[in-house]
């Protein structure tokens, strides 16, 4: 009976251990995420790029839009450069880890932004003991009853890419 309080014990302690450092982790990753959107806010672009990994990618809104983290800084840098990149606002965030000691995170999350609610999700790297954006997507969030009439709104792009794309396989 002894054994069995010793191990429970044990387990109640390591339990609870690991989910402080889960928390732990969890908090250094919403700092990140929060630091690199407020980098974009404040148009700094030496910090917004150095919470991105050497080989990001970074999905935008445009179906057009997916970029590297060299293309993004070429696209980016003329808007930084007037002191006025972007503003989001994280509203909501849930970030997911695996493991005792992660080097790989994914999150997802609501962001307020001059486009009105917009969703971001991503992975994050951990290099050299700091958590970078490797992933990025973003997305305008529409709600169900304006699908119809931003689908229609859309539709003559969305036929024309369609058929480019498929000229490219």
């Amino acid at each position: 009976m002894k054994f069995i309080a010793t191990l429970f014990v044990l387990i109640s302690i390591t339990t609870t251990t690991l989910a402080q450092d889960n928390d732990s982790i969890k908090t250094s990753i919403t700092t990140a995420l929060d630091a690199w959107h407020q980098a974009a806010s404040n148009a700094d672009f030496d910090a917004y790029f150095g919470l991105m990994t050497d080989s990001a990618i970074f999905v935008g809104t445009d179906a057009t839009e997916i970029w590297d983290v060299e293309s993004f800084k070429n696209y980016s840098k003329p808007h930084f450069d007037k002191g006025r990149a972007w503003s989001f606002k994280a509203i909501d965030r849930n970030v997911y880890v695996e493991g005792l000691n992660p080097s790989i995170a994914w999150f997802d999350e609501h962001l307020e932004t001059q486009m009105g609610i917009c969703r971001g999700s991503g992975v994050l790297k951990k290099v050299n003991g700091n958590w970078k954006v490797h992933h990025y997507v973003l997305s305008i969030a529409v709600p169900n009853e304006n699908v119809s009439e931003l689908t229609k709104m859309k539709s003559e792009w969305d036929t024309r890419y369609i058929e480019k794309m498929r000229k490219k396989q």
